[in-house]
């Protein structure tokens, strides 16, 4: 396994191999990390994308608009207690920044960033001595597992069938089907990050051991959701279904 030291960017989502994320950076230690990647060439501005577990204060930086309410960070490792390992998640996501764009040069007010996830990676240590917080990762390779074909075949049914009945408890037409990848790995993730599921749920597919097993994991929890979802329109919660959900 390859260990790499790299900048950290918690999120209170995940970040799948893969999948395109977009920041809106306004803090000023993620300020200071987009500055320091911008000094490096184009194929070495990379970062770690961790989640940050329940009940943790939640790092404004992050995707869509930030929360006024919440009192601006200071420091590299505010709001993530005094050892911010045990605020995140084990299991993170290698992203390579392909766009950073500053807003306003005059004034500092920050970066837009457009990042793609590329390799799964396990957290070993936090540096908090720097102006942003410093990861020692160790990268996962990913191995199919057995099964990997067969199993990939009845997610892709599974798929379809929760997309079409998530479209009607929205109230929404579905739109015609794209092709969804025949690599199961590929077809892993995407179906992980497409999925309107909690924090908890997608972690637990990040960190599977192996495609089969995120296989395995996601054709169940399809199926379920699915059946919650024929179920729905005769309980008085079915609003449940139009709440907003995370991009990823």
């Amino acid at each position: 396994m390859t260990s790499v030291r790299l900048p950290l960017f918690p999120l209170n989502s995940v970040l799948f191999p893969g999948l395109v994320l977009p920041l809106n950076v306004f803090e000023a230690r993620y300020r200071a990390m987009m500055r320091d990647l911008l000094a490096q060439p184009e194929d070495e501005r990379r970062f770690g994308v961790i989640a940050i577990r329940d009940g943790r204060e939640v790092a404004p930086t992050a995707q869509g608009m930030p929360d006024a309410t919440l009192p601006a960070a200071d420091g590299p490792a505010a709001g993530f207690g005094d050892d911010p390992m045990q605020a995140f998640h084990s299991v993170g996501c290698i992203a390579d920044a392909a766009t950073i764009r500053e807003k306003s040069a005059a004034d500092d007010t920050g970066y837009e960033v457009l990042a793609t996830g590329t390799t799964r990676f396990r957290l070993r240590s936090v540096d908090a001595s720097g102006p942003y917080l410093m990861g020692e990762l160790e990268e996962l390779e990913e191995s199919q597992g057995e099964g990997a074909g067969a199993l990939a075949s009845g997610v892709v049914r599974a798929f379809r069938t929760y997309q079409k009945r998530l479209a009607w408890a929205h109230e929404r037409t579905l739109s015609s089907s794209q092709d969804l990848p025949a690599d199961p790995s590929v077809l892993s993730y995407l179906v992980a990050a497409a999925a309107v599921l909690d924090v908890p749920a997608k972690q637990q597919l990040l960190q599977a051991p192996d495609t089969a097993a995120r296989l395995a994991q996601e054709l169940k929890l399809l199926r379920h959701e699915s059946a919650l979802l024929g179920k729905l329109p005769s309980l008085p919660a079915v609003d449940l279904t139009r709440q907003p959900t995370s991009p990823n």
